[in-house]
């Protein structure tokens, strides 16, 4: 027998009540291998974008599966907000973010500066400065540029390659650091 009185739950808010009450009980990694390959735990993305006014704070992924519409709302968040092309991030593009910023600790969203580029973005980007590349990991949807107004670039760029799952590079003078799945390698100051 059903209750009339009863309430639906949409799966995102199902999953946002879920997050309100695990967060608090989630482990806390003090190594990004842990916060990886761990069973049992979730991984979530605090992210703001200065660009389009949007801000995003999603777990996409819940003890070893990836949430198919949270993957989804992350893909259209990381667009190429000049041409509004979205493109699938790979998804260890993002857990590299999510398990660097549960290394810091830090509780403020990243700044997204930089997700998926078009190759037109990105041949716009070129022709304004050398430090673009030709064949950016931004083209395949395989690296973000993020700033943490709680963290120093180095700060970021040390629990990021701490991670050893991609290439983490420091921007300064520019105050991002860029993080993609790409070969172990690290750049910049």
């Amino acid at each position: 027998m059903t209750d009339s009185s009863s309430v639906s739950f949409s799966r995102r808010a199902l999953l946002g009540a879920f997050a309100a009450t695990t967060l608090t009980a989630a482990p806390t990694y003090s190594k990004a291998a842990g916060f990886l390959k761990g069973s049992g735990d979730i991984r979530r993305l605090k992210m703001y974008s200065a660009r389009t006014g949007e801000k995003i704070d999603m777990i996409y992924w819940i003890e070893g599966n990836y949430i198919k519409d949270a993957v989804n709302e992350i893909n259209y968040f990381m667009r190429d907000w000049r041409t509004n092309d979205v493109k699938n991030i790979d998804m260890r593009t993002m857990d590299i973010m999510a398990a660097a910023h549960n290394l810091m600790d830090a509780n403020d969203p990243y700044m997204l500066l930089s997700g998926y580029r078009s190759p037109k973005t990105n041949a716009m980007l070129r022709a304004r400065s050398s430090g673009v590349a030709k064949n950016s990991r931004h083209l395949r949807g395989q690296a973000a540029d993020l700033r943490l107004a709680s963290r120093s670039v180095n700060q970021m760029a040390r629990a990021a390659s701490s991670c050893h799952a991609g290439g983490v590079g420091r921007y300064s003078g520019s105050n991002f650091v860029h993080m993609d799945c790409g070969p172990v390698r690290t750049w910049g100051r």
